[in-house]
C-alpha cells in the first residue's frame, strides 16, 4: 500500500482557508470545506488528516490514479531534459504520442495535434469544421459541457453561458437524451428518443440560415448527470449530419481512454466521428488535450490556411505523459479492467437502489456512473437537499462523489474512479456510500 504523501505537513487549515478567502478569486464554484494537502493512488488527504477515496479521479481526469510512479518518472525526466519548445519544433514524445494514439483509432482518425485543455481542443475542432465546410452554424446538446473558450461555450448549454453578453452567432440546441425524465414516450411508456431527435432537428432546420457546419456531442452527458446516448443515437446523429453536409465532432474529455469499457466511447456504437477531441483522461490530471481527424480534412485545412498556433501546442512534457498513459492502458489491459470493475460498481449501486427509495435512477457505463436522488420515485421530484446531506455524510465517512446543485443536475452523484481501481476499493466505496445512505434521515430505507 502506498504511503501517505508528506509534501505539506502540519499546516494550519483555518489559516489557509482565511488566506484562500482573501487572495483567491471565485471562478464560479463553491469551494469545499477542507484544504487538500496530498493525493496518492485513489485517495486524497486533507490538512486535518482525513483520508478520502477519490471517486471522481480529481476533476474526472486522474485516469490511472494520483502519483502513478511511471507518470511521475515521465514528468521528472522531461522536466529535467525536454520540457517546452518553440511551437514549430517537433520532439520524440509528441511524435510517439501521435503514432500511438492514431494506431488505437479507426481509419479516418489519422492525424493529431495536442493542446492543453478540453475547451481549447473543442475550440480547435469547431474552427476546423467551419474551415472545411465553409459554414458557421454549430449544434450542441442541451446537457452539454464543452469548455470555457468562446466557441466551445457557445455550444455548451448545461451551465456557464451567462454574464458576458452575446455568444458566438449560429449556435443551435438539440434536446439532450434523458431516458429517465424525457417527455417523449411511446404508448408503452418507453423512451422515444428517435421522435425527440427528429423533432429537435425540425426546429434547427427551421431556425437555421442554411449554414450548418457541425454537431458536437459527448457520448455520455456527464455534467448533466451521466446520461448515456441511447443505442443507435450516435448513428442517427451521424446520418443527420451527412444529410446536411455537416461534420460530427465527438468530445471524449471524460469518456475517452478506457473509462467506459472501450478505448473510446464512440467505439461502443461503431460510429467514427469526423473529428475526435480528448483531454482530461489523456493527461492523467496534467493539462493535455488532443484533436484527431482525417488526413483529408487536414489537407483541406492546409489549403485554406487553418491556424491554431498556441504557446503550448505539441509541448513535449505533457505529450510524454499522454504517451505513457496510453502505453499503460494498453499494456495493463485497463480497458477490460474498467469494464469488469464497472460491472461491479453498477451492480453495487443497483443493490443500493433496491434498498433506498430515494435513489430514482442508476445509469452510466463502465467506470462512469450516475445516481439520481429523488423524494418520490413515482413523481421523480428532485431531492437536492437530501442528496447534499448524503454527499456530505459520504465525504465525512471517507468517499468523495461529485454532486452539483445546478437545476439541470437535480441532485445527481457523478462517480468516476480511476480505472486502476481494485475490486477491494470498489467494495470499500460502496460500503461507505451505503453507510452514508443508512445514516442520513430521509433516504427511505426499505
Amino acid at each position: 500500500m502506498a504511503s501517505e504523501p508528506k509534501l505539506y505537513e502540519n499546516v494550519d487549515q483555518g489559516a489557509l482557508q482565511d488566506k484562500s478567502s482573501q487572495y483567491l478569486f471565485n471562478y464560479g464554484t463553491s469551494f469545499m470545506k477542507d484544504i487538500i494537502c496530498g493525493s496518492k493512488g485513489l485517495y486524497v488527504y486533507t490538512a486535518n488528516g482525513h483520508k478520502v477515496l477519490d471517486w471522481t479521479s480529481g476533476q474526472m481526469s486522474c485516469l490511472l490514479g494520483h502519483g502513478h510512479p511511471e507518470i511521475v518518472k515521465a514528468i521528472a525526466d522531461h522536466a529535467a531534459n525536454l520540457d517546452h519548445l518553440f511551437s514549430g519544433m517537433m520532439s520524440p514524445p509528441v511524435i510517439s504520442l501521435g503514432e500511438r494514439l492514431c494506431s488505437l483509432l479507426p481509419a479516418g482518425l489519422d492525424k493529431a495535434f495536442f493542446l492543453s485543455t478540453g475547451g481549447e481542443s473543442n475550440e480547435a475542432a469547431l474552427k476546423i469544421a467551419k474551415t472545411v465546410t465553409g459554414k458557421f452554424e454549430v449544434v450542441g446538446l442541451s446537457g452539454s459541457w464543452h469548455g470555457m473558450t468562446a466557441q466551445s461555450l457557445s455550444v455548451q448549454y448545461h451551465h456557464g453561458r451567462k454574464g458576458q453578453g452575446p455568444l458566438m452567432p449560429g449556435t443551435h440546441m438539440l434536446p439532450a437524451p434523458n431516458a429517465y425524465r424525457s417527455i417523449f414516450r411511446r404508448p408503452d411508456g418507453s423512451y422515444d428518443w428517435e421522435t425527440e431527435l427528429d423533432y429537435g432537428w425540425s426546429l434547427i432546420d427551421q431556425a437555421s440560415c442554411g449554414s450548418l457546419a457541425a454537431v458536437i456531442v459527448e457520448c455520455i452527458q456527464s455534467s448533466a448527470g451521466i446520461h448515456v446516448l441511447p443505442p443507435g443515437y450516435l448513428r442517427a446523429l451521424k446520418t443527420h449530419c451527412e444529410r446536411r453536409g455537416m461534420l460530427l465532432i465527438v468530445d471524449e474529455a471524460q469518456t475517452g481512454v478506457g473509462r467506459c469499457g472501450d478505448m473510446m466511447a464512440f467505439m461502443h456504437d461503431g460510429v467514427v466521428p469526423d473529428i475526435l477531441t480528448l483531454s482530461k483522461t489523456l493527461g492523467n490530471g496534467l493539462p493535455l488535450s488532443a484533436v484527431v481527424t482525417s488526413a483529408e480534412i487536414e489537407r483541406v485545412c492546409v489549403e485554406r490556411d487553418y491556424c491554431f498556433y498556441t504557446t503550448h501546442v505539441n509541448d513535449p512534457l505533457p505529450a510524454a505523459v499522454g504517451d505513457k498513459v496510453l502505453e499503460i492502458v494498453v499494456r495493463d489491459h485497463l480497458v477490460e479492467h474498467a469494464r469488469a470493475m464497472g460491472k461491479l460498481l453498477h451492480e453495487g449501486l443497483k443493490l443500493l437502489q433496491s434498498q433506498y427509495g430515494c435513489i430514482g435512477d442508476v445509469r452510466g457505463r463502465g467506470l462512469m456512473a450516475g445516481v439520481e436522488i429523488v423524494s418520490n420515485r413515482k413523481t421523480k421530484e428532485p431531492a437536492r437537499e437530501l442528496a447534499s446531506s448524503i454527499g456530505e455524510r459520504a465525504y465525512d465517512l471517507g468517499v468523495w462523489a461529485n454532486l452539483s446543485s445546478h437545476g439541470s443536475f437535480a441532485g445527481i452523484f457523478r462517480i468516476a474512479p480511476p480505472i486502476t481501481v481494485s475490486e477491494e476499493q470498489i467494495a470499500e466505496g460502496l460500503a461507505l456510500l451505503g453507510e452514508a445512505f443508512a445514516s442520513t434521515p430521509g433516504t427511505m430505507k426499505y
